[in-house]
């Protein structure tokens, strides 16, 4: 998993709430090992700290109350299929079959890492990098060179420097939010020094999203992002 399952009490707390799902596609040849597998928190609010998603101690939201589906966990399972993804269908596929069975759903995130964040700016932006190391307090600058590193290119095919901005915006997601001190894990603090981002599928663009990513590299920005952008710039 994304993130570091520690007991088989965090297991259950992961997937036997009803606010909490898990889907996954299976191989008919393989039926008893997924080869990928999404965990799904149902909420009544776009979350900003996957803390709050995984913690154990927490109060269940009503059926009533959900209007968020949020992707938080995605995970290939087989090592011989990692150049193929699968989870863009999976994403789709399962956002589709929530709206249809929840009445309130309207809103569908992801709270993503951002795995390479850290290291570019080692090499990107060394100053910030070294505040980050130290703890020394720069939300400004973090969130600035985020979303350069999210925004721009320094690949030769245009596409975005990060993985998994490169996978859920090629699947016609909008860069919708940055949160700061969202995963304060070792792993968290390492990569990203604690940044999560919320990808957001609008279902009535998803589609056209995507054409027009593959089409032109633009990244698709929500209007916090751009005011952010324009902000930093």
């Amino acid at each position: 998993a994304v993130h570091e399952i520690n007991s088989w009490k965090d297991l259950r707390s992961r997937l036997a709430p009803n606010d909490r799902q898990c889907f996954a596609f299976f191989h008919p040849l393989v039926p008893e090992d997924p080869l990928i597998f999404v965990e799904v928190a149902l909420t009544k609010e776009i979350p900003t700290s996957i803390q709050n998603i995984i913690t154990m101690d927490r109060e269940e939201t009503s059926l009533d109350e959900i209007n968020t589906a949020v992707f938080y966990s995605i995970s290939n399972c087989q090592d011989g299929l990692s150049g193929i993804s699968f989870g863009n269908f999976l994403i789709k596929k399962v956002a589709h079959k929530l709206k249809q069975e929840i009445q309130g759903l309207n809103t569908f995130v992801t709270l993503s890492p951002v795995p390479g964040l850290m290291k570019w700016m080692e090499n990107n932006a060394p100053l910030v990098y070294e505040n980050c190391l130290n703890n020394i307090s720069d939300d400004e600058g973090l969130i600035k060179k985020t979303i350069s590193y999210l925004t721009e290119s320094n690949r030769e095919d245009l596409m975005p420097n990060d993985p998994v901005a490169r996978f859920h915006l090629g699947n016609g997601a909008i860069l919708h939010k940055i949160n700061l001190n969202a995963d304060i894990s070792s792993k968290g603090m390492e990569q990203s020094h604690g940044v999560m981002i919320n990808y957001l599928y609008d279902l009535s663009v998803v589609e056209k999203n995507h054409e027009q990513f593959f089409k032109d590299k633009e990244v698709i920005l929500s209007n916090e992002i751009k005011s952010l952008k324009k902000k930093y710039s």
